[in-house]
């Protein structure tokens, strides 16, 4: 579904279709044409049976005798087919070096997302311990305010991180061309990932 891909498999397809064009060109070409009319001296006859007129003429198309100019566009045909196939294959290529980069940097950035919630998590935890202790008197408050600092750059971290996977998520989109839907069987809730259906 990639519009690249898509307007370079058309321009192949007519690149192609124009050497059947060109190949075509070798052949005559024989024309039948046909002339049906009334003609008669008076207004009075111009519909009776014998003002009727009939005329058939059969045409030749003779440039097939021309093969040298013939097979020069077959020639040419032929070299602009070509070249659409490399840009196609280009294309192609390009499109799945995009691909891949996007899936990696998709992935990486789910990583790193699942270290930053874990450490996140680890960082709630000690904040709570550390208001425990400090109720029953181990640690001071200054103590607490280390571990609430700790758990907000934890937290800021990880919501950077969605942020960056986010990101990451709509750059593979673009780079397959759409192809999500929701996984069905899933939960849902906010970090459902999309499944990836088609490329």
């Amino acid at each position: 579904r990639r519009p690249d891909i898509a307007a370079a498999e058309r321009r192949l397809h007519a690149a192609t279709a124009s050497i059947g064009v060109a190949t075509a060109d070798l052949y005559p070409r024989f024309t039948l044409s046909g002339l049906l009319g009334t003609q008669a001296a008076s207004t009075g006859d111009l519909f009776g049976r014998d003002s009727q007129t009939r005329l058939v003429a059969l045409g030749v198309d003779w440039s097939f005798l021309d093969s040298g100019r013939v097979r020069a566009r077959m020639a040419a045909a032929d070299a602009d087919a070509e070249a659409n196939l490399a840009r196609y294959e280009q294309t192609v290529l390009l499109a799945l070096e995009e691909a891949e980069t996007a899936l990696a940097r998709y992935a990486q950035s789910l990583r790193e997302r699942e270290h930053l919630a874990a450490a996140a998590e680890a960082s709630a935890e000690a904040a709570r311990q550390a208001r425990v202790r400090f109720e029953v008197g181990v640690i001071d408050f200054l103590e607490v305010i280390d571990s609430e600092r700790s758990r907000l750059e934890a937290e800021d971290g990880l919501a950077q991180s969605n942020v960056r996977a986010a990101t990451a998520l709509v750059g593979l989109y673009r780079a397959l061309a759409g192809g999500w839907e929701e996984r069905m069987d899933a939960p849902r809730q906010a970090n459902v990932e999309p499944a990836l259906t088609s490329t």
